[in-house]
């Protein structure tokens, strides 16, 4: 049966699929609360923290998707930049900094407004743009941030599809 498959007959949390995909994908996850999961995926480039939180205020499925970076103070213009360009690439999620936390921060926010469920392939699916999407741009952000590159320059690299899957 395929993974996607037993989810059809049942209403289910949101917070249980992603725990189901965590143990399908064999990611090592921690299920903070009953509306809350964390877990890590292992990357090309480095492994991610990746939190899913259910808000039944405003019926939104949130991921966060971090790596840890401290960008020299003089870098952070070129960092900020960069990071506009990069949402301007992205169709899916925005990427921001968090200074006080020194993160790397991808987020995005699944609507599941009027009582609608959420699937296993879509969350699924979130999980996996999120690893895409900062899989494709860490090249980018250590050439601008460490690499003396400028943002454009340092996009280049990102202009391909990274390869490998979440």
């Amino acid at each position: 049966m395929a993974l996607t498959e037993q989810y059809l007959e049942e209403d289910i949390h949101p917070i249980d699929i992603v725990e189901n995909l965590a143990a399908f994908h064999d990611w090592d996850f921690d299920r903070i609360s009953d509306e809350q999961i964390a877990m890590a995926v292992e990357g090309q480039w480095r492994t991610y923290s990746i939190t899913l939180a259910w808000s039944a205020y405003d019926e939104t499925l949130r991921l966060v998707c971090t790596f840890e970076m401290d960008p020299p103070a003089e870098k952070l213009p070129v960092l900020y930049h960069l990071l506009n360009d990069m949402n301007d690439q992205c169709w899916t999620g925005a990427f921001t900094y968090w200074p006080e936390q020194k993160l790397m921060v991808y987020r995005y926010g699944l609507v599941l407004a009027g009582g609608q469920d959420a699937s296993a392939q879509q969350i699924d699916t979130m999980i996996n743009a999120a690893v895409t999407n900062a899989e494709r741009y860490y090249p980018a952000v250590q050439l601008a941030v460490w690499g003396d590159q400028t943002p454009r320059q340092a996009l280049q690299v990102a202009i391909a599809e990274a390869y490998g899957h979440a």
